[in-house]
C-alpha cells in the first residue's frame, strides 16, 4: 500500500521535468471501464502505457473514449502495434511516433510495440509500451528486439513499461533490468505485485528506465488518494505500476 505521496509532475528551475507514468494492461476494455478510467484520473500520470488495447472493431473510438475519460489524448499505439498504446496529457509535446510490429511466430498471438519521443519543457524522452509473449523463447527475443529498438531511437532518456509475462527473476526480466534500471526495485513506493487483482501474489508487469532518470516512486498504487480497492478489483485483471520520475533537461 502506498504510505507517502508519490511527488507530483512539475519542471524545476534547472529544466528538468519530474514526471508520472502509468503502465496498465486493460484487458480490451472488456471491464468496468468507468473504475478504469477513476483509478487513471486518480494517478494523474502524464504518460500512460497500455498494454491489449482493443485491437478490432472501431478500436480507435473506444481507446479515444478511455483517453478523454481520463483527461488522455491519444498518443499512439492499439491495433496498428498489435495491442500496446501510449496516452498522453496535453503536458507533453510530440516529438514523433511509431508502431512496431514484432516477427510473427506461426499459431501465437501478435506482438508490437508503441513507441514515441515526447518532450517535457526541456525535458526530452523516448516512451516505449510492450506486451511480451507468453512462450519463454519468444519472449526473451522480444527483450532483445526492445532493448535493440530503443538504443535507435536516438535518445538519452527513456521510460519502458509494460506487461512482461515473467517474474522478476526470469531471464527476459533480468535481460531488461540489466540494461535498465527497474523502477520498483530503484526506488519501492506503494505495492508490489501486480497479478492478479483479487489475490495479488506476482509481479509480472514493470516500469522501467534509462540511466541518468531518477527514480522518485515506483508500485502499485493501492491506497493512492482516489484508488481504491474496489475500483482496482473491476477494471481489469492486472493491477496498475506506477511511478514518477525526473528527467534531466535534454
Amino acid at each position: 500500500m502506498a504510505t507517502t505521496e508519490l511527488p507530483n509532475s512539475r519542471t524545476e528551475p534547472d529544466g528538468s521535468a519530474v514526471v508520472r507514468v502509468l503502465s496498465y494492461n486493460v484487458r480490451s476494455l472488456r471491464d468496468d471501464t468507468a473504475a478504469l478510467a477513476r483509478v487513471i484520473t486518480a494517478c494523474a500520470p502524464d504518460l500512460v502505457l497500455v498494454q491489449e488495447a482493443p485491437r478490432f472493431f472501431r478500436w480507435r473510438k473506444k481507446l479515444a473514449r478511455l483517453a478523454a475519460a481520463s483527461g488522455q489524448v491519444v498518443l499512439t499505439g492499439g491495433a496498428t502495434a498489435a495491442g500496446p498504446a501510449i496516452l498522453c496529457t496535453l503536458r507533453a509535446t510530440v516529438e514523433r511516433t511509431e508502431d512496431v510490429l514484432l516477427p510473427l511466430t506461426p499459431g501465437l498471438h501478435r506482438r508490437g510495440l508503441a513507441t514515441a519521443v515526447v518532450r517535457f519543457g526541456a525535458a526530452r524522452l523516448g516512451v516505449v509500451s510492450c506486451h511480451l509473449s507468453l512462450r519463454r523463447d519468444e519472449r526473451y527475443a522480444q527483450g532483445g528486439m526492445l532493448l535493440d529498438r530503443l538504443a535507435g531511437m536516438g535518445v538519452e532518456h527513456a521510460v519502458v513499461g509494460g506487461d512482461l509475462n515473467e517474474r522478476p527473476d526470469g531471464r527476459t526480466f533480468r535481460l531488461l533490468a540489466d540494461s535498465l534500471q527497474d523502477c520498483r526495485t530503484a526506488a519501492p513506493w506503494g505495492g508490489e505485485f501486480t497479478s492478479t487483482p483479487a489475490d495479488p501474489h506476482q509481479r509480472i508487469d514493470a516500469l522501467f528506465a534509462t540511466r541518468g532518470v531518477e527514480v522518485l516512486g515506483c508500485g502499485v498504487p493501492g491506497g493512492h488518494p482516489g484508488v481504491t480497492g474496489t475500483d482496482l478489483r473491476a477494471a481489469t485483471d492486472h493491477l496498475p505500476v506506477l511511478a514518477a520520475l525526473r528527467i534531466p533537461a535534454a
